[in-house]
């Protein structure tokens, strides 16, 4: 057989990390294989390893018979008891070695084929099983090669995909460069375990801020909810339960540090880090830094605020292209309409002056009821009149008017607008 079979089945276990027992199985069957291509299929062959003689075994097993039907299958008594066991009596299975070296170089070739197979798969499983349950973690590679925009990493026996729609738009990597990534999947398919990397998943700036934050891993600073838009900003919320820790400082780092490192391996994407508050309108005001907020509507059954911030902080908190106030609405599950005093008061006067329109309607009553949140005649038209008797010093019957007359005003322009 192979020279120091022994020491190569040794060597390919540590090299390839491959259990001992998988290449000798492999060796086994591809000797079986080699056998069966010399022998034919009928034949009773076994292949073992002799760990002692360093060697894979082939035998071939013969029924001891008195008279031989099939040579292949069958060997006489006085054969079998001279040349293989003395003690042999019929219907005994007795063994055979086989000169391996005798196998055809066509049999040696197909023997090397399964055994680089059963390694390959081997390797396979063993890729497999190290990454299944690495989901979410970071890991660091060099690039390798390219492929349909796609960039392949080195992970050491592995290889991970970086695929277009997981690279930040404006990163640019070369032949040989590190890279940082997170494990989005891993998948097993017919080439072999594939490992999905990702740089703009939210996951892997949550990861990037536990290595560089103890507090998080540590499991003191808790790290509620990230948004990114990657490659130009994200917002990250933070909160813990000690009060002597300051968690938005603790990330941010002493003058910056932690939260520049970060910000490095992201090539410049810009964050904001903000406390989280158990209070919506503050979680959501402070989602909105840098931004000052002048007052706040809420429509809690809606999900929804309206923000009134002064006029010149608008384009501040709607940031560039929406940007601001779009991670704001992902960080804390809100909508969020930002509008300015001077919008808002236009809006006011305007609603008023349609609500006065209504007979008997006094500017006072007018300015209660759009504070109450019935902004238009239409909200007021879909309006019970037990919701509006809260006003001072109006009846039921005043209020069913107002309801009834504001139904009539939206039936006329309704009319009127079909008649244009």
């Amino acid at each position: 057989m192979l020279p120091e079979l022994k020491r190569l089945i040794e060597q390919m276990g540590k090299d390839r990390g491959i259990d001992k027992q998988i290449i000798i199985e492999a060796l086994e069957a591809a000797m079986l294989t080699a056998a069966r291509k010399k022998l034919g299929p009928h034949v009773e062959i076994e292949a073992h390893y002799n760990d002692d003689a360093g060697e894979v075994e082939v035998f071939q097993f013969k029924m001891v018979v008195d008279k031989i039907l099939d040579p292949d299958l069958h060997v006489l008594l006085d054969e079998a008891r001279q040349n293989l066991d003395e003690e042999a009596e019929p219907g005994d299975s007795l063994g055979i070695k086989i000169d391996t070296s005798t196998f055809g170089r066509i049999a040696v070739q197909t023997a090397k084929q399964i055994i680089i197979q059963r390694v390959k798969d081997a390797e396979r499983d063993n890729i497999y099983d190290e990454y299944k349950d690495r989901k979410g973690e970071l890991i660091n590679g060099f690039v390798q090669r390219f492929e349909g925009g796609s960039i392949i990493v080195n992970l050491g026996r592995a290889e991970g995909v970086v695929p277009v729609s997981e690279q930040i738009f404006k990163e640019v990597y070369k032949r040989g460069e590190r890279i940082r990534a997170y494990i989005l999947e891993v998948k097993r398919i017919t080439k072999g375990p594939q490992i999905i990397l990702s740089r703009t998943h939210p996951g892997f700036l949550r990861a990037l801020f536990e290595v560089e934050v103890p507090e998080i891993s540590e499991g003191l600073i808790e790290l509620v909810n990230v948004a990114r838009e990657p490659g130009k900003r994200a917002k990250i919320a933070v909160r813990t339960k000690d009060k002597d820790i300051d968690p938005v400082g603790a990330c941010v780092g002493m003058r910056g540090s932690r939260v520049q490192s970060v910000v490095q391996e992201l090539r410049g994407e810009k964050i904001d880090i903000v406390p989280y508050s158990d209070d919506p309108v503050k979680f959501v005001c402070s989602a909105l830094s840098p931004a000052k907020v002048e007052r706040v509507l809420m429509d809690e059954e809606n999900r929804s605020m309206e923000i009134i911030v002064p006029d010149d902080q608008l384009s501040l908190a709607i940031g560039k292209n929406g940007q601001n106030v779009r991670l704001a609405v992902k960080l804390t599950g809100w909508k969020i309409d930002v509008k300015t005093e001077a919008l808002v008061s236009s809006q006011e006067a305007q609603g008023q002056k349609e609500l006065m329109g209504i007979p008997g309607m006094s500017e006072e009553h007018a300015e209660q009821l759009y504070e109450l949140g019935f902004k238009t005649v239409a909200a007021l038209a879909a309006a019970d009149p037990g919701m509006i008797t809260a006003l001072p010093g109006l009846d039921e019957q005043v209020a069913a008017q107002w309801i009834e007359e504001a139904g009539r005003m939206i039936t006329q322009d309704a009319v009127a607008g079909k008649g244009e």
